[in-house]
């Protein structure tokens, strides 16, 4: 037997306009995500000092530096969690490259990854990191900073 539903192609019709309306919207949502920066705070990694945004709520953590299109040579955001543990990160909608420190409670440094821009790729500390500091690609690199050096600053 066949049914027919009078309505069914209206619920599409009207389904489908919704959902072309939000996409015309998300190129907006995405600029104005890229102008709202956190608070910053100056970290200390031997005689460098740089300006990091501090993520430190879920929202702020999940947001991270998604949809920026540049950063300062000695900026970056350190993200502050909840409890040490073996955190990963990724890089959805993230524009650009960028490299990571999995920090320990103390501020030492457990390990750095590289990380590309857009991709869905795991990053995770080799340890019950605390904190993580994300910088521009290869920063940690061309400073010298390596695994075990101590960041001091990092806001708890």
């Amino acid at each position: 037997m066949n049914i027919q539903r009078p309505f069914a192609s209206t619920t599409i019709a009207v389904a489908t306009a919704t959902i072309v309306s939000a996409l015309a919207f998300a190129p907006n949502f995405a600029s104005a995500q890229e102008v709202q920066k956190l608070p910053t705070t100056p970290l200390n990694i031997g005689i460098r000092v740089i300006q990091a945004e501090v993520a430190k709520s879920d929202a702020q953590r999940e947001q991270g530096l998604m949809f920026r299109k540049k950063m300062g040579a000695n900026e970056g955001m350190v993200f502050i969690f909840d409890q040490p543990n073996g955190y990963c990160m990724w890089m959805k909608n993230t524009l650009i490259p960028l490299s990571v420190a999995f920090i320990d409670a103390n501020g030492k440094i457990l390990n750095i990854e590289e990380m590309k821009a857009q991709t869905l790729d795991s990053h995770c500390a080799q340890g019950a990191a605390l904190y993580a500091l994300e910088m521009n690609e290869g920063w940690f690199k061309k400073n010298n900073v390596k695994a075990n050096t101590v960041i001091e600053g990092i806001p708890k």
